[in-house]
């Protein structure tokens, strides 16, 4: 079998980060696990945040995180960069820059040995591209194919970026669009453009590299990335996490006009319905449309930072992300928590 042959797509029920298990579910599943105290850990799991942050010196924090899933391409080496630029991001969201990274890797036993090549050449090239390097790994074998990995990197324990931290006058920035969720959706049903997966490929192989250099030079209080939960099941963990509210102007973010189209025809991601679960209790939709909101619950795989920034500098990284990432985006503003709802939609 060549390589272009193998669909690795057609090999898993679920894909990229629509695989994630829900966030509601997975706080069920935490719940009552005992965290042991440790005041050099600055964040841990019970802070359902991008990653942990463990205090080594004055100087230095470790950002450790671990990310994996089924394939979102049937293009080995493909998976393998989009698998390694999601996993990546949880550090960059951190505030922190990746140095070390593992793979972990599942693979039927009659996948051709050039796929599982390329599907690993992907990962280590985008890896070396965000100036980390693989030095290992681990590899079972499953009938369905994951890819990922354990990346660890470096911050400043005065600099760590968590999703607690937001204030009230914060301004909201945005780096990549929303919708490769439905997008890669449609494709399943072959009702996606070519035009459309093209633009959703470069956008899951686009570092948050050049986004996490811009933030770290200006006063931002909060950020995460927004993947698997939606860009409303992040805003709502970190609207709660920082006891506040969020307005979000709609018209504002950057909704892929194609995914509008596939969501408002009912096209929709598993994923979706799991963020909306999760989420919607806290939201006020006011008169947004169904297929416009069901976009803001769409999981995303390896999407943009999601920052919460000091108003006052708010315009000077605006700016600056204009040059750097694949669409900036200035889509709300925090607020003091009222009681009742966390985020209402405009």
């Amino acid at each position: 079998m060549a390589e272009n042959e193998v669909k690795l797509t057609k090999l898993a029920k679920c894909a990229g980060c629509g695989a994630k298990v829900g966030a509601g579910v997975l706080a069920q599943l935490l719940e009552d696990i005992r965290v042991h105290h440790d005041p050099n850990l600055l964040v841990g799991f019970d802070k359902s945040d991008d990653a942990s942050v463990y205090q080594i010196s004055d100087e230095l924090a470790l950002v450790q995180t671990v990310d994996f899933f089924p394939p979102i391409a049937d293009d080995p080496y493909l998976f393998g960069q989009i698998a390694a630029t999601n996993a990546l991001s949880d550090v960059y969201a951190m505030g922190g820059e990746p140095k070390l990274c593992l793979n972990v890797m599942a693979v039927p036993e009659d996948m051709p040995k050039e796929a599982v090549h390329q599907l690993l050449r992907g990962g280590y090239d985008k890896v070396y591209e965000a100036g980390a390097l693989i030095t290992g790994g681990h590899t079972i074998l499953d009938e369905e194919p994951k890819y990922g990995l354990a990346v660890t990197g470096f911050v400043h324990p005065d600099r760590v970026l968590t999703n607690a931290g937001a204030k009230p006058g914060d301004v909201l920035l945005l780096t990549k669009p929303i919708g490769i969720g439905v997008l890669t959706t449609g494709a399943k049903a072959d009702m996606t453009s070519k035009e459309g997966m093209v633009l959703a490929y470069r956008l899951m192989t686009t570092l948050n590299k050049a986004a996490r250099n811009a933030m770290v030079k200006y006063r931002v209080h909060a950020c995460t990335d927004v993947t698997g939960f939606g860009l409303l099941g992040h805003l709502y963990e970190m609207m709660q996490g920082s006891d506040a509210e969020a307005e979000l102007q709609v018209n504002e973010i950057d909704l892929i006009d194609e995914a509008v189209e596939l969501a408002r025809m009912g096209l929709l991601p598993a994923g979706m319905y799991r963020n909306r679960a999760f989420a919607e209790e806290g939201v006020d939709a006011g008169g947004v449309e169904l297929c416009r909101q069901d976009l803001l619950y769409d999981p995303q795989t390896a999407g943009g930072l999601l920052m919460a920034v000091h108003p006052e500098d708010a315009q000077a990284l605006f700016a600056e992300l204009q040059t750097c990432v694949p669409s900036a985006q200035r889509i709300g503003s925090v607020g003091e928590y009222r009681g009742g709802k966390r985020i209402f939609l405009k």
